[in-house]
């Protein structure tokens, strides 16, 4: 069953329509965390007679959270505040009538004509139930042109989410005040596009921020400041984390972007109106031909084998430093990446999700699997050398049927403890205390075998 206000139009007063076009906003600063949080900050001049006296602040977020919320400006005090959240829509408009009489329009459909009935509603629970004159109609979707009309809005009901503070004021007149609280529903990230060229070993990179606006107010002309890493607090700050294998080196360069405490933050150029229910795109960065190239790389876990090929990853591996790189510090978000086919136009490759790089980092952004480039691991070898020990042989082959040579970083995970190596074709290096690689150069159409002894506790 369709909605009841669906037969027909709801007629509003001139004057609320007026108000809700206004923006009742004044100087506004927005700052938007990765976790979901907020901080608004809106500077209003209000004239205030001395003592106390009851002021209303529409247009603050639908979402406000009230203990947040702080007035500030000089010779002004909170007394109390309410958080009017009850908004204007025709089912509350119905809601607020009950008992109250309301005019009901019908237009024949065959002349036009116009009948006006006086309408008492007895209620608005699933339906709309009237009383008109001495019989009891239910307001039904039967397809003839039916309208209500209302004589006013309740004062309860709201256009706008609007809070209402009592002050107190030492003297009277004109004052600047600012308010402020946090509110969810506000959300920024972070997306990055790459067209990675394999020829000249570079990749160009830009940088975008996404705003999303659920708060069910708009902000107009705000100064905007996104602030980047993992902010503590009651949200969700999951959104924010991206893939940690991506960094394969984290970098120490400082850089000259404005910091707050352990946070980035990344200004907006310029001021904007981030709309309600909009999704909105600003650039942050646009870096051309920084030094790239192709890797291809294989993981094999804890001294175990696979019983058929398995293809390898493809990675771009690219430098966040200054020299060469990308010269900034990059906030979680997913990287996309693109390269040109033979008519050279751009075809999406894979994307891959990064976490808050320091400038300075190399990174591995992994954007699928390789075709032609498979890795078979095998246990040739599980030897019990005693109570404790045990000895391990491992057997890589590794095929390319490209028809150029590849060179794969080759490593084997799950070394943990005192594993040592005792023999190896080809002379890895420990990367890490669980880690050792390998880069493993495979001919044109060729294959490549490497073999690797491990003596373990388990």
């Amino acid at each position: 069953m369709r909605h009841w206000w669906i037969l027909g139009a709801v007629v509003w007063p001139a004057a609320l329509l007026a108000q809700s076009a206004q923006s009742a906003q004044g100087d506004v600063q927005v700052t938007i965390y990765t976790n979901g949080i907020s901080l608004v900050q809106d500077a209003r001049t209000l004239t205030l007679p001395q003592g106390r006296s009851r002021q209303e602040f529409p247009e603050v977020s639908a979402q406000i959270r009230p203990e947040t919320v702080t007035l500030s400006g000089p010779g002004v005090g909170i007394v109390e505040q309410n958080f009017d959240y009850d908004l204007l829509s025709p089912d509350k408009l119905m809601e607020k009538a009950v008992g109250q009489v309301i005019t009901i329009v019908r237009t024949n459909p065959a002349t036009g004509a116009e009948t006006r009935e006086q309408a008492r509603v007895l209620a608005a629970n699933g339906g709309i139930v009237l009383q008109i004159g001495n019989r009891i109609e239910v307001l039904r979707d039967d397809g003839l042109p039916v309208r209500v009309v209302f004589d006013k809005v309740p004062e309860n009901l709201r256009a706008r989410p609007t809070l209402s503070v009592t002050v107190e004021a030492a003297r009277a007149g004109t004052v600047s005040t600012r308010l402020s609280y946090l509110t969810p529903g506000l959300r920024w990230t972070s997306d990055y596009v790459a067209l990675f060229d394999e020829k000249a070993g570079s990749i160009d990179v830009q940088g975008w921020v996404t705003l999303n606006n659920n708060t069910g107010t708009t902000f107009t002309n705000a100064d905007t400041l996104l602030v980047a890493g993992n902010v503590g607090g009651t949200a969700t700050r999951f959104a924010s984390l991206g893939n940690d294998e991506a960094i394969e080196q984290a970098g120490t360069e400082a850089g000259t972007r404005q910091r707050l405490g352990d946070f980035y933050l990344y200004p907006l150029a310029e001021r904007t109106t981030i709309a309600n229910a909009q999704q909105k795109q600003v650039s942050f960065l646009d870096v051309k031909a920084a030094t790239a190239r192709k890797a291809y790389e294989f993981n094999n876990g804890w001294l175990g084998g696979n019983d058929v090929p398995r293809s390898v990853a493809t990675a771009i591996k690219f430098s966040t430093s200054r020299a060469g790189g990308l010269g900034d510090q990059l906030p979680a978000g997913t990287v996309r990446v693109y390269m040109r086919d033979t008519r050279g136009d751009p075809q999406f490759i894979g994307e891959n999700r990064i976490p808050h790089t320091p400038m300075g980092s190399s990174m591995s952004i992994r954007t699928g699997e390789a075709f032609d480039v498979k890795v078979k691991a095998v246990v040739t070898e599980r030897t019990r050398l005693s109570s404790r020990r045990w000895r391990t042989r491992m057997a890589y082959t590794i095929t390319n049927a490209r028809d150029v040579p590849v060179t794969v970083d080759l490593a084997q995970d799950g070394l943990w403890g005192d594993v040592r190596i005792t023999e190896q074709s080809l002379n890895g290096e420990r990367v890490s205390a669980d880690r050792v690689e390998w880069k493993v150069p495979v001919a044109a159409n060729g294959t490549t075998d490497l073999t690797a002894t491990f003596d373990s506790r388990y």
